[in-house]
């Protein structure tokens, strides 16, 4: 359960927000509940939420997909790595290759494919602290991922490090996102029984 308890009532302006959340996961949107504590950065949270980089618009959904799934392993967060990895078979990835991000095994990224090997490896030193960006890293990056891309894959690993420290900041628990019939989360990312 989180630290702090979600305020009774959410204030009018942030309820449709909440409604649609919910419509959406088919999930209670503590994260989002949480938030209306705070009505500002709620409001700036579901902006960026609601803009956040999406396949193939902006980027291949495989590449997308091991970025926020890595970015959520490293970051430890349950609710993150619940979510995230509840999209696994949408973005392309075999049931196999989420087994091996989900015990993020680095030594096995290659098999994921090149860019996807990129991508696991930046949102892997982005979500570290302190971030550091070898240049050999860089170099891969910019030779196999546009100007665009690369930020667009900035962005999506920072939108997920933010989630994944707000709700490890507030102790945020999954939520039941993830089917476990494809291959089991590590233990430490179940929801809570009950």
């Amino acid at each position: 359960m989180p630290f702090v308890p979600p305020p009774e009532a959410a204030p009018w302006f942030l309820r449709p927000m909440l409604w649609l959340t919910r419509r959406i996961t088919g999930k209670d949107p503590l994260p989002a509940r949480l938030l209306a504590h705070a009505p500002k950065a709620a409001v700036g949270a579901g902006v960026f939420e609601l803009l956040a980089a999406g396949a193939p618009a902006d980027l291949d959904g495989r590449s997308l997909a091991v970025a926020r799934l890595v970015a959520s392993v490293v970051g430890g967060c349950p609710f993150c790595v619940d979510m995230n990895a509840a999209t696994w078979s949408r973005a392309g990835l075999t049931a196999g290759e989420l087994a091996l991000l989900l015990g993020d095994e680095q030594g096995r990224w290659p098999e994921l494919g090149l860019r996807e090997a990129v991508a696991a490896r930046y949102a892997r030193a982005l979500s570290l602290t302190p971030v550091e960006v070898d240049p050999a890293l860089v170099a891969e990056l910019t030779s196999r991922f546009s100007a665009r891309e690369v930020v667009v894959l900035a962005s999506t690993i920072a939108q997920v490090n933010f989630w994944t420290r707000f709700n490890q900041g507030l102790g945020v628990p999954a939520a039941g996102f993830f089917d476990e019939r494809a291959c089991a989360l590590p233990e430490r990312f179940r929801a809570p029984k009950g």
